[in-house]
């Protein structure tokens, strides 16, 4: 009779530790756990450590700390100019406070995603496409913005929000082409335009110059002479100013 309630005993004691190291759980440095008695949570997160959860009067939900990186899937965004254009993004963000986490929302991961791609055609929708491929840091901040706002209420902090590709039409990328080409060759007629105005007020200097020293006008004819002279050249056309005779005329005329 004592063997068999020694045995009893021992059985039972054996089931108790067996309970309770059932109920040792771990809980890591990137982890808390939020910890439901009787289908009340506790008033603080658990961890990191070693936590004991009373089965089943104890129900554990493990929320990590670690920043989450969320793929955007390509969303099909029409433009305020009305181009229509596929655009993804990456959304970081982290769980600041676990409670709000579990009991503010039923599953904080899909939430945050659903509310990134409703955001993210809502805030290019409202943008040009100019100011889409120019002006990405600009709204890169707004949808930040704008998604944290939104998720503050489930304990989840967005950090950044990085529109990673715009995919546009093959029509819309040749009249792009077409247009910066239309605007290099603006530039190119305006360089030279403004070349040959700097250049016609040097001249018109030059000019005045002449007008006030006759002989330099020769000067200048007997260094072009110089210059075409070198060349091998076996006939030169070369036009003669009436005005470099003047001086050897007046000059004759005084020896008359």
């Amino acid at each position: 009779m004592i063997d068999n309630t020694l045995g009893g005993v021992g059985i039972f004691i054996g089931i108790v530790v067996l309970y309770f190291l059932s109920c040792i759980k771990f809980i890591y440095e990137y982890e808390r756990g939020v910890i439901f008695r009787l289908g009340r949570v506790l008033a603080q997160p658990k961890g990191p450590g070693v936590i004991m959860v009373f089965w089943p009067i104890d129900h554990l939900v493990r929320i990590g700390l670690r920043t989450f990186v969320n793929d955007v899937p390509a969303q099909d965004v029409i433009t305020r100019d009305n181009v229509s254009v596929k655009v993804n993004a990456v959304v970081y963000f982290r769980v600041l406070d676990p409670m709000r986490a579990v009991l503010e929302v039923e599953n904080y991961l899909y939430a945050t995603s659903e509310i990134s791609q409703t955001t993210l055609r809502s805030i290019l929708g409202q943008s040009d496409l100019d100011e889409l491929l120019s002006e990405r840091d600009r709204i890169n901040r707004q949808l930040q913005e704008v998604i944290d706002r939104a998720t503050d209420p489930w304990g989840v902090k967005v950090s950044a929000v990085e529109v990673k590709h715009i995919d546009l039409p093959e029509t819309m990328k040749r009249a792009m082409a077409r247009q910066a080409e239309s605007e290099r060759e603006r530039r190119a007629k305006v360089i030279h335009a403004e070349g040959e105005y700097q250049a016609s007020a040097r001249l018109r200097d030059a000019a005045e110059v002449i007008a006030d020293h006759p002989m330099a006008m020769q000067m200048r004819f007997l260094q072009t002479l110089a210059d075409v002279g070198s060349e091998n050249n076996t006939t030169i056309v070369f036009p003669i100013p009436i005005d470099l005779f003047s001086p050897f005329l007046e000059k004759a005329e005084k020896e008359k």
